[in-house]
């Protein structure tokens, strides 16, 4: 009999409330987002009030300004993740069903897209207030990596995003139909918990990069170079893990179950990319070019 880890017994909800007509729930997803937010926030707030990481220039905005830059990021994420998801994973979907597009409680986020709605509202927030967009930035990239931890967490714990089958004994069984249908797998089988890989590379592995570059080797000096680093190393841990996770199924047929999008050879030879390698790796190679181009910039003023 194949080793597994049954799925624990937790609710995508963490309570709910029915009063009448009125009904509400607080679910994991939705928590996670919050405390990424919060604490995102309050690692920028740190980062202001330590002039001394930044070198001479000092720090690009005073402490209460992270504060007000909460809500245009807030904004970013929400309708960026959710037009990315609309436009990157299902758009015959919602062009047949454009009511649907606001229904973010439904389910559907895109990181790519949230993270392209950050950029944008940050370079708003940027050019309003007359700040430096790229050091602004580099504040951004240190205080994202605990978000992306909780995030998958919650996809975890809410049962979706589930990685492809295993023989491997930390392999868990996923609640549903779909989930447990392997082919060539007995039913039901257990899948590899990419989640809990994203949530290690590009939370706490990452996180725990950055932390070290910018407390021990003054990486904040060198405008832009935690945005490459945060680029290159997101892009690296996620273009990985999809070789573990389940491609969405808007992506899969029966005779291509793993969900490539762009195909190279034919037959059993071929091989392809997933979605989110297809999104990730453009943002590995930006990221390794914005590093190189900072540090050049960076001596050359030095100079």
């Amino acid at each position: 009999m194949q080793a597994a880890i049954p799925f624990p017994n937790i609710g995508p909800e963490i309570f709910s409330i029915d009063i009448g007509p009125f009904a509400f729930a607080l679910r994991w997803y939705a928590l996670a987002y919050i405390v990424g937010l919060l604490a995102g926030w309050r690692i920028m707030v740190r980062l202001m009030k330590r002039p001394a990481l930044w070198g001479t220039r000092g720090a690009p905005m005073r402490p209460t300004q992270p504060e007000e830059l909460l809500t245009w990021v807030i904004l970013g994420v929400v309708l960026g993740g959710r037009l990315g998801f609309v436009v990157f994973y299902q758009p015959g979907y919602y062009l047949a069903n454009p009511l649907e597009i606001p229904m973010i409680w439904q389910g559907g986020m895109a990181f790519h897209g949230g993270a392209l709605g950050v950029v944008l509202a940050v370079l708003g927030y940027c050019w309003r207030n007359g700040l430096p967009a790229m050091r602004v930035g580099d504040a951004i990239a240190v205080a994202t990596p605990p978000g992306l931890l909780l995030g998958r967490l919650a996809n975890f714990v809410n049962g979706e995003l589930w990685g492809r089958p295993t023989d491997m004994p930390w392999g868990v069984i996923f609640p549903g139909e779909r989930a447990q249908f392997c082919p060539g797998f007995t039913a039901p089988c257990a899948r590899h918990p990419s989640q809990l890989y994203e949530a290690g590379l590009e939370g706490l592995v990452l996180g725990a990069v950055m932390v070290w570059m910018v407390w021990r080797r003054g990486a904040l000096r060198v405008p832009g170079q935690m945005i490459g680093v945060f680029l290159a190393g997101y892009g690296a841990a996620r273009t990985f893990v999809e070789g573990f996770r389940q491609a969405d199924a808007q992506f899969t047929t029966p005779d291509n179950p793993w969900g490539h999008v762009i195909r190279f050879g034919a037959g059993p030879d071929a091989w392809g990319l997933t979605m989110g390698q297809v999104l990730s790796l453009p943002m590995l190679v930006a990221g390794l070019a914005i590093i190189l181009v900072a540090r050049r910039r960076h001596a050359a003023e030095d100079g």
